[in-house]
């Protein structure tokens, strides 16, 4: 979840693009992160088998020579957050497939266990957390008792390092923080729970010092529950550090997104629906349905019937849903507005793969052009997973420099398997290697692609 594959759509790792594993093989993904620092994760993307497990964590180092704008601290922890079903990932996809929408969730995890999660430090030194929620449905708020949160990155982005007692994590979102261990040599309570959810759900871990004295005590910090001002000003206080150095030596301000013209507006609204008298959602009215090949390799060996670009448009319909394998087209290098509306009443997390955009506004209400006029042109985080607080709207901006069929779905895993989901072609006529790479010469072959020819190994 936000590794950008460059010019190399076809290892993305979704049905879209890549064939599924066969039981009982294995696949190398031979991939490179060029051009990219920070927090992500990985997760197994078909069927429901994220409800599995199945996820870890995977960091993005900056290079020797490029400064990093905080000192190296002591320790880096890895903390993977989610909701979880104690039901098998079989027995909720029949849920799903049989038209009903998930429960609530039994619990919240902390690295793969719901209560013992330990993280030892030194009294006196600093260390980073890198924060995911990967879990399937819920916003989540992370906490340390008595101790503060320094935000240092959200998803490839150093940030300008405000200060928190704690951080909301919507789902699919990573983001690291500092906490140093400037308190009395005890244990203390490390605080998950649910956001805008009717029932909340906690879970705990121990932030554990090497010469504690005793126990984690006290009661358990209490942390914003169904409060949305509390969270979009949190989320408006995540900026970028300008003078930071990113993946480059360049600061990350000499990019300046805000003075570039954009070309085109692309309105994404979710909605949710019964289709044949099943739960489905959708985007713009359409709601996915997988094709029998992935569009990628359709696409790469001229396979007709598969898909079809312009299925889905690029604004509201306000009509009823239907089902489509739905691909909106796009140019290779232009810079693209997308706006995010929420009609509904629940939190919306989207996910882009391939790319890296810019946060430029969210608000409640309804967008219009002249909502424009308060977006931050200068300085809003980059990102790959964006929150659309409930009948609200979020707005990005993107350069299209990534060739390939990139997946725009929504973090809500039920509704992205029930059709919130579709795939951005985004294409150039160029075949230079300089643009995108050839298809891996170790692909695998499925559905109407089967027999056909790669590369010679």
């Amino acid at each position: 979840n936000g590794i950008q594959q460059r010019r190399n759509s076809y290892v993305d790792g979704v049905y879209g693009t890549t064939c599924p594993i066969p039981p009982g093989k294995n696949y190398t993904y031979i991939l490179q992160v060029k051009d990219q620092i920070g927090s992500f994760y990985y997760f197994p993307s078909l069927a429901f088998h994220k409800a599995a497990g199945g996820f870890g964590g995977i960091r993005i180092l900056s290079r020797p020579l490029i400064p990093v704008p905080f000192p190296p601290p002591a320790g880096d922890y890895t903390v993977l957050i989610g909701d979880w079903y104690k039901a098998n990932h079989t027995a909720l996809k029949a849920t799903l497939d049989n038209g009903h929408m998930l429960p609530f969730p039994d619990g919240i995890l902390i690295n793969g266990r719901g209560s013992g999660a330990s993280f030892t430090v030194e009294q006196g030194k600093t260390y980073r957390l890198r924060i995911s929620n990967v879990g399937l449905m819920d916003s989540l708020n992370f906490r340390i008792q008595g101790h503060k949160l320094v935000l240092v990155e959200v998803e490839g982005t150093h940030t300008v390092q405000n200060t928190y007692s704690s951080v909301d994590v919507h789902v699919g979102q990573s983001l690291s923080v500092l906490v140093t261990a400037d308190q009395p040599a005890l244990d203390y309570y490390m605080v998950v729970s649910s956001r805008f959810t009717s029932q909340v759900l906690t879970t705990t871990g121990v932030l554990h010092y090497s010469n504690s004295a005793g126990p984690v005590s006290g009661p358990i910090p209490g942390g914003p529950t169904t409060q949305i001002d509390w969270s979009l000003n949190q989320a408006r206080s995540i900026r970028t550090n300008l003078t930071a150095s990113g993946p480059r030596p360049n600061p990350q301000g000499s990019y300046h997104y805000g003075m570039i013209n954009t070309t085109r507006t692309i309105r994404i609204a979710n909605s949710a629906g019964l289709v044949n008298g099943k739960q489905r959602y959708a985007v713009n009215s359409v709601s996915f349905i997988p094709a029998d090949t992935p569009l990628k390799l359709a696409d790469y060996f001229n396979i007709s019937g598969v898909f079809r670009v312009g299925s889905i448009p690029d604004q509201p319909t306000g009509g009823g849903i239907y089902l489509d394998t739905a691909v909106m087209g796009a140019d290779y290098r232009a810079y693209i507005e997308i706006v995010f509306e929420n009609n509904e009443d629940i939190l919306q997390s989207w996910h882009l793969d391939g790319y890296s955009f810019f946060v430029v506004g969210m608000d409640g209400g309804q967008w219009t052009p002249a909502s424009r006029n308060q977006y931050n042109l200068r300085d809003g985080v980059a990102r790959c997973t964006i929150q659309v607080y409930p009948k609200s709207w979020s707005a990005i901006y993107i350069p299209l420099d990534n060739v390939g069929m990139w997946n725009l779905r929504s973090e809500s895993w039920a509704r992205q398997y029930l059709g919130q989901q579709f795939y951005l072609r985004v294409y150039t006529k160029s075949t230079s290697l300089r643009d995108e790479y050839p298809i891996p010469k170790n692909a695998l072959l499925c559905g109407r692609a089967s027999g056909r020819h790669t590369r010679p190994l």
